[in-house]
């Protein structure tokens, strides 16, 4: 399953990134305005899923953000404009992501049971993406090649691949020293161990589909800046290593060397007397695997237009920066 996975994303993106260069190559020689951008992006990076977050129970919302979690992610992009409504991006994005049930502050509802399980994250993204932009308000405009101190909505759809490896903070009791360990090999839900055949071992390379909206100003037909916000759908839950219950915590020695199954069992229940404490005990509800995992971007992104006659084309303007239609 997860070659098939790997072999799919790599086909998409390829495939994708070939109908770009086609488009692209398409258009250069049109020497009536400038369909090719390249620019760079820089914003948070939000994290959503079982770890953190607040009152009530856990969700994939903005509810659960966790402002001192937020990391700054960078990207690079290349695009190219076939017609003013329609825009195609490949990009490619980094980024950190986190997630900590000591931020949550409680307030007797279903929060305190995710504060008590004690369980942190952390992981770094590596992404790429292909996009198709889309701008809707250009059909109402008068001149839509006149794009000089233009003001325009958007939204976005795509498919993305991105790469991610979870880790958690682990106590070295002999030492007394805490650092971050990769939580995949560990096992920490059993995934993989023929005791739960249900629990599949998860890849640390996967599909997403990003999908937002944003706006675009135009200080000239050469220079843009964008704010746009990006949501990725994802199709894992295991993005922060926690997803459904607790295992038996004897399976860790069964498959594990005894330095590896010392720090599984200790990754695997952080809650104050681990399996001992009553309500985490093995089989009791550990995440929410009904939600899978998320994260979004909120970003500006600069884009240079580029072209034969970008020179020869570049306007001075004193229109007000609002939609004219």
């Amino acid at each position: 399953m997860k070659k098939c996975l790997h072999s799919l994303s790599w086909k998409c993106l390829l495939l994708l990134t070939a109908a770009l260069s086609l488009l692209s190559a398409g258009y250069a020689q049109e020497e009536e305005r400038n369909n090719n951008e390249i620019g760079f992006t820089t914003g948070p990076m939000v994290f959503l899923g079982d770890l953190g977050g607040h009152a009530g129970k856990g969700t994939t919302f903005i509810k659960d953000y966790n402002m001192n979690t937020t990391k700054l992610a960078f990207g690079a992009y290349g695009a190219v404009y076939p017609t003013q409504w329609l825009g195609f991006r490949l990009s490619l994005n980094y980024g950190d992501v986190e997630g900590n049930d000591a931020n949550i502050k409680p307030k007797g509802g279903d929060e305190v049971t995710r504060l008590t399980r004690n369980l942190d994250f952390r992981s770094k993204i590596i992404e790429g993406t292909i996009m198709a932009e889309f701008y809707p308000t250009v059909f109402l405009e008068e001149d839509p090649d006149d794009i000089t101190a233009r003001l325009r909505p958007y939204g976005v759809l795509g498919l993305g691949v991105y790469h991610f490896n979870p880790q958690g903070t682990y106590h070295d009791p002999s030492t007394g020293d805490t650092y971050w360990v990769d939580l995949r090999p560990l096992h920490t839900e059993g995934e993989g161990f023929p005791d739960y055949p249900d629990r599949k071992e998860y890849s640390l390379t996967q599909l997403n589909i990003p999908m937002g909206a944003g706006i675009k100003y135009f200080f000239s037909e050469s220079v843009n800046l964008s704010f746009e916000i990006i949501h990725r759908k994802l199709f894992t839950d295991y993005l922060d290593d926690v997803s459904t219950k607790y295992v038996d915590p004897s399976v860790f020695a069964k498959y594990l060397s005894p330095s590896q199954a010392a720090i599984a069992l200790a990754m695997s229940n952080k809650a104050p007397q681990g399996y001992n404490t009553p309500g985490y005990q093995a089989g009791s509800k550990r995440g929410d695997p009904s939600q899978n995992d998320a994260y979004f971007t909120m970003g500006f992104k600069l884009g240079i237009r580029i072209g034969a006659n970008s020179a020869s084309r570049w306007r001075n303007s004193t229109h007000c920066p609002l939609l004219r239609f």
